[in-house]
């Protein structure tokens, strides 16, 4: 399998700027005793990495497909990005949406102009109800993650980090969720340092590329379960897999209690408001798991969250130490 080329995500770069923004890198490390820098995507526009990708695949579409329309299938921050990038490009845009999705992201695709479909509850249901309409309606499916201008272009955000962090970087954490973010991050990263270690982290309940690695193929698994909502495919994609088994070094679960942990550390230490998706590769560092030593950097890849989430959150757990 042809895996994406450093050229392709150079490509990219150029392709999504002006459009998504080089998101700041910030220093924690004397909040977390450790060298600890923050890539942090929850500041993109729609307020997720998933512009990178989505931009990046609408913009390489012919003008006869964008005229027609596009589809994708989502738990939300990546229907929200590709509504974004099909606005932004002229496009008419549809979602499917879970019908468990956050009001917040299904509100977010709907203000960006798209029609929001919602269909199931798992990765598989959306998925078949999106292709059921793109075939009905001609639309150009532009999927969450398992397709090589996507990967190419949240790999971008790979390219950023080495720009922006202090040299050495030692190591790159990054969630997975159907892997494309992971994917792409790694084939820049790795390309252009490959003394840099990329581990990728998922909820201990959605665990398919764990599971996948452990096989030597890409499973399915019966169903997935947390409060990482974005980050829940029951499988990942197979060109993802193929990224992850080519060039990340170490695969590593956290559980629900460890992600919220990190999201109200994010909220209450460092002052950025990160959703639970968003934060589940920063709950792998903060609950010991990945020793740190060097310069690190963890991505924060989303922030569509509630000020209501975060107080049920912070509820749940109970006080907290500062």
């Amino acid at each position: 399998m042809d895996l994406v080329t450093l050229e392709e995500i150079r490509g990219a770069a150029e392709r999504i700027r002006g459009v998504a923004r080089v998101t700041p890198l910030v220093d924690v490390s004397h909040l977390a005793g450790a060298p600890l820098l923050l890539k942090c995507e929850n500041l993109q526009p729609a307020g997720a990495f998933k512009i990178r990708g989505a931009y990046n695949m609408v913009a390489l579409l012919g003008p006869d497909e964008r005229r027609r329309g596009v589809i994708t299938y989502s738990s939300g921050n990546h229907g929200q990005a590709m509504a974004l990038a099909a606005r932004t490009l002229g496009a008419p845009a549809v979602v499917v949406m879970p019908t468990t999705a956050p009001a917040v992201k299904a509100d977010g695709a709907r203000a960006f102009g798209a029609e929001v479909i919602f269909d199931g509850t798992t990765s598989a249901e959306r998925k078949a109800r999106a292709e059921r309409e793109a075939a009905s309606r001609g639309l150009t499916m532009v999927p969450p993650f398992d397709h090589r201008w996507i990967i190419a272009g949240q790999g971008t955000a790979g390219l950023e980090i080495l720009d922006q962090a202090p040299k050495p970087v030692a190591t790159v954490v990054v969630q997975m969720g159907g892997g494309g973010l992971v994917s792409g991050v790694a084939a820049g990263v790795k390309r252009l340092s490959p003394a840099t270690r990329v581990i990728g982290v998922e909820p201990a309940g959605a665990a398919k590329m764990t599971a996948s690695r452990a096989a030597g193929r890409p499973v399915t698994l019966d169903r997935t379960a947390s409060i990482a909502d974005g980050l829940m495919p029951v499988r990942p994609g197979d060109l993802t897999f193929a990224h992850v088994q080519a060039f990340v070094d170490d695969l590593m679960t956290v559980d629900d209690s460890e992600i919220v942990a990190a999201t109200l550390w994010l909220f209450d230490r460092a002052k950025v408001v990160v959703e639970p998706s968003g934060a589940a590769a920063l709950a792998a560092v903060l609950s010991g798991k990945i020793d740190v030593k060097g310069n690190t950097v963890v991505i924060l890849s989303g922030g569509n969250i509630s000020l209501e989430k975060i107080a049920e959150l912070g509820h749940a757990q109970g006080p907290r130490t500062k």
